[in-house]
């Protein structure tokens, strides 16, 4: 009986532990935690970029710390990681129309002027990316003392951007006052 209680509990128990490590939305699997910059750092949420039925990418938001709020995610110190994993494949133009267009929403025209640039090269990085195919893991770095990464697939694309406001502005696309999407902002925020 005790061999057979073991042989029915292990499995359990062992899959417990391998579920307390991932988090899944929509079959797209997300660590718990991650190291980034020598700094460990936990999944503050998950979101999906959906519009009716059609799903674009799902995302998770990393940070040193949880943050229930924007201001408290935006203004959380240490390395951040916005992880976007792509759930159907799409031209980079419409990506870097979509973050214009989350600019627009998010920043007013001091701040556009500001990072204009900025907002200029990192559409001209995303545009040379062409396409981003179905399975393809882009994550937004920020790194203290670097700047902000744009990755794909682990691979760094162009140089680092200058200046912590320049992520911020970034991050408010998903999490700020005029999000992309509300659901998503509610579950990289811990909300949803």
């Amino acid at each position: 009986m005790k061999k057979t209680l073991r042989t029915l509990i292990l499995p359990l128990l062992l899959a417990g532990a391998v579920a307390a490590q991932a988090a899944v939305i929509d079959d797209q699997q997300f660590d718990d935690r991650i190291r980034l910059a020598d700094t460990e750092l936990v999944l503050n949420g998950l979101g999906l970029r959906a519009v009716a039925w059609f799903k674009g990418y799902a995302a998770g938001l990393y940070l040193v710390q949880k943050a229930g709020t924007s201001e408290a995610a935006l203004a959380a110190k240490g390395p951040k990681r916005l992880r976007m994993k792509m759930m159907v494949e799409v031209e980079a133009k419409e990506f870097v129309k979509a973050f214009d267009k989350g600019m627009q929403r998010n920043l007013d025209d001091a701040g556009r002027a500001e990072m204009a640039d900025r907002i200029a090269r990192f559409d001209r990085t995303v545009a040379a990316l062409a396409v981003l195919k179905k399975g393809d893991v882009i994550d937004l770095d920020w790194l203290p003392g670097r700047g902000f990464v744009l990755s794909v697939n682990g691979k760094a694309k162009g140089e680092p951007f200058a200046g912590e406001a320049f992520y911020a502005a970034i991050l408010k696309i998903y999490i700020g006052e005029q999000p992309v999407d509300k659901k998503l902002k509610a579950g990289l925020l811990g909300q949803a």
